[in-house]
C-alpha cells in the first residue's frame, strides 16, 4: 500500500471512536505522549500512527502502531492556529514530518519511562543514568513531540507545585505519604490521574511500594 492510499483509506475508516475508545481505555484515559487528561481540560484526541502513515503506510491499521493522543485533528488544531509552538504529540510540526524510528522513544516500549524524568518548573528532560544514545534519544523523542511546549510545561508546573504543597502538609501535620502518593497512582475504574509518570518520579520509593501494593500492572 503506497503512503496515498493509506491516507485515503484511512480517511475513509468508519470505526475511529470506537478503536478511539478502546485505546483510551488501554491508556487510563492518558495522552499516550503528554499525560494529560485530555477530558479535565476541555480538550479532544485523535488516534495517533506512532509510526507515521507517509514513512510505513503498511502499519496504517496495525492497532498495535496505534495510540490515543491529545489534540483532536479539526476543533483543537483550529483552537490552536498560529501557535505551532504550543502544538504538541503527535500534531507537533517533528512529529508530521519524517521520524528516525531508530532514535523515536514510542510509547508503545515497555521501558519508555525510564528515558524521561520530571523537573520542578515543568520541563521533561533526559534522566539521569542514561547512555550517550540513550540520551540522544530521550532529547530526540523531546523536542520531536514538542513536550516542552509552554502550554504543557505551566501544566506539569502547576502539578508539581500542587504535589509538593500536598506533600509538606501531611509531612507537617503528620499524615500517610503513601495514602497521598495513592489517590493520583492508582486507577480510579478505568482512569487515572493526569502526569502519572510526575507523580512517580515525585514519590520516588514511596510511589514504587504504593504500586507494588495497588496497582502492580501499572510498574
Amino acid at each position: 500500500m503506497t503512503a496515498k492510499a493509506a491516507t485515503s483509506r484511512w480517511a475513509g475508516f468508519g470505526s475511529k471512536q470506537q478503536v478511539l475508545g478502546y485505546l483510551l481505555e488501554e491508556q487510563y484515559g492518558l495522552c499516550c505522549y503528554s499525560e494529560i487528561r485530555p477530558d479535565l481540560i476541555g480538550l479532544g484526541l485523535h488516534i495517533e500512527h506512532v509510526e507515521n502513515k507517509s514513512q510505513n503506510p503498511q502499519r496504517t491499521f496495525d492497532y498495535s502502531n496505534l495510540a490515543a493522543s491529545s489534540l483532536d485533528s479539526e476543533t483543537d488544531l483550529h483552537t490552536f492556529k498560529g501557535q505551532a509552538s504550543e502544538v504538541f504529540g503527535g500534531h507537533a510540526l517533528g512529529k508530521s514530518s519524517t521520524v528516525d524510528i531508530n532514535r523515536f522513544v514510542s510509547c508503545h516500549q515497555s521501558d519508555c519511562s525510564r528515558f524521561f524524568a520530571y523537573l520542578s518548573d515543568g520541563r521533561i528532560v533526559a534522566a539521569d543514568g542514561l547512555s550517550a544514545q540513550e540520551k540522544d534519544r530521550a532529547k530526540y523523542t523531546i523536542d520531536l513531540l514538542n513536550l516542552n511546549s509552554p502550554f504543557l510545561q505551566e501544566l506539569r508546573y502547576q502539578w508539581w507545585s500542587e504535589l509538593e504543597a500536598l506533600f509538606n502538609e501531611h509531612i507537617d501535620q503528620d499524615m500517610s505519604l503513601h495514602c497521598l502518593a495513592g489517590i493520583d497512582l492508582a486507577p480510579r475504574g478505568t482512569q487515572l490521574s493526569p502526569f502519572f509518570s510526575i507523580t512517580r518520579n515525585f514519590f520516588g520509593n514511596i510511589a514504587e511500594e504504593v504500586l507494588e501494593q495497588e496497582a502492580p500492572d501499572l510498574k
